[in-house]
């Protein structure tokens, strides 16, 4: 059931965004395209392949999507064949969310010094050039600014058991969202990446040991729970609306700022941690923020 709240559904109204990568309900893509509709968005929605149309076809009409469109970023031309559609549709895009990754489950199970050259050029492709073409596509479309998102996670910064190769291309996509939100920034077009902590979604259950990851990330959490899909939704929403138009990951101080809402173990990498707790006093921001993990799609 999409959330309507009555004195927050006209925020997006008459923004168009796309979303790329809900898989099943479960989906962090799912709750981020719940409070986009939510809030009174009009969206796009892909799905992978006529395997998931049964999965994501019923979400699709939930949201009332006027565009359901086939996605496999492996495949030349699909992507460019639906920013193709959109531009014919609408002329124009809002935001774009791209929650997709992928590696050979042969390689999430190996050390990355073993990881072969195929396995690795797949993984990068799927997983960051494929954000980065993204960012292209919607450039042209997104005339009047916008944002953009990716998802990475913790693994991206520090070496986290059994993530192996995913976080070395979790890196990379860091790195690209920074050049990315350096070169779009002064056409008004933000850039995200969004860094949740673990959450059962499909693509984390090819993690090995992603059940034992998922307790200990609850027991060091400072609420001693996890968020769910909606909540990683509600706080990519926010980055969307024209009210976070300065807030991108351009600098290192909006970075570290929303990570460190998002995942508390990320606030040693802040500089301005100081700063953030000043906010928090005065209100700015709600402390409460600071105890949430997020998760991986």
């Amino acid at each position: 059931m999409i959330p309507r709240i009555r004195e927050a559904a006209k925020l997006f109204e008459g923004k168009k965004g796309l979303v790329i990568g809900i898989a099943n309900d479960q989906s962090i893509a799912w709750g981020c395209a719940k409070a986009f509709r939510g809030l009174g968005a009009e969206l796009a929605v892909t799905y992978l392949n006529e395997k998931a149309t049964r999965f994501v076809e019923p979400l699709a009409r939930e949201l009332e999507a006027p565009l359901f469109l086939s996605l496999d970023v492996l495949e030349e031309g699909q992507l460019e064949a639906v920013f193709d559609r959109i531009g014919k549709t609408w002329g124009e895009l809002d935001f774009a969310l791209h929650s997709i990754a992928f590696s050979p489950k042969e390689a999430l199970h190996g050390r990355v010094v073993d990881f072969g050259r195929q396995g690795f050029l797949t993984t990068m492709d799927l997983s960051c050039w494929s954000f980065i073409r993204t960012a292209r596509l919607a450039e042209p479309l997104t005339k009047n600014g916008g944002a953009l998102f990716t998802m990475s996670y913790f693994g991206a910064q520090k070496v986290v058991e059994n993530y192996n190769i995913m976080g070395v291309a979790k890196a990379a996509l860091e790195a690209a969202v920074r050049y990315l939100a350096a070169e779009l920034d002064p056409k008004g077009i933000r850039v995200h990446a969004i860094s949740p902590g673990p959450l059962a979604t499909r693509a984390a259950s090819g993690i090995p040991e992603f059940d034992e990851l998922l307790e200990k990330a609850r027991s060091k959490a400072p609420a001693r729970s996890l968020v769910s899909i909606d909540d990683v939704g509600i706080a990519t929403a926010f980055l969307a609306l024209d009210a976070a138009k300065l807030i991108t990951e351009i600098r290192s101080s909006s970075t570290a700022a929303i990570t460190s809402l998002i995942d508390p173990r990320n606030i040693e990498a802040c500089d301005e941690r100081r700063l953030l707790e000043s906010y928090a006093k005065r209100g700015e921001i709600d402390p409460g923020l600071r105890g949430k993990t997020m998760s991986p799609h």
